[in-house]
């Protein structure tokens, strides 16, 4: 009977292995809730906070490729994330301190709205946690 692992192609390294797997179920929980918070948020108010809800949808597109691209696996899948996570730790940083010097410019809280404080700050965590996880899988 053939092996039916979930081995990656050939050529191929594995990137969900060991930590790298609650890494994946992290970003995985991380992409149903921001989608399921913005689709929710765009389509019933998105006139009161267009640009918090927009940056939500944001979040859970960066969210979905970074998990994409570990059960993808491949050096090319490894470079993509890595430089997905700089993007995402970016636009954490950038929106936390927006909303703490200015709150007002945010009616409504995004994902990274104070660094992810309402998600238990996972959000700014999962970033740098990623980053690590695949510069050590080079």
């Amino acid at each position: 009977m053939p092996d039916t692992t979930t081995a990656p192609p050939a050529g191929r390294k594995r990137l969900v292995s060991g930590p790298g797997l609650l890494l994946v179920w992290l970003y995985g929980v991380m992409v149903v809730g921001a989608l399921s918070r913005s689709v929710f948020q765009i389509s019933t108010e998105f006139d009161r906070a267009p640009l918090a809800y927009s940056l939500s949808a944001a979040a859970a597109v960066a969210y979905a490729f970074i998990t994409y691209s570990l059960v993808r696996g491949g050096e090319a899948a490894r470079r993509a994330a890595l430089v997905c996570c700089g993007a995402e730790l970016a636009g954490v940083l950038a929106v936390g301190t927006w909303t703490l010097v200015r709150p007002d410019s945010f009616p409504d809280a995004t994902v990274w709205s104070q660094f992810g404080m309402g998600y238990l700050f996972i959000p700014v965590i999962l970033p740098v946690t990623g980053m690590l996880w695949l510069r050590s899988k080079r």
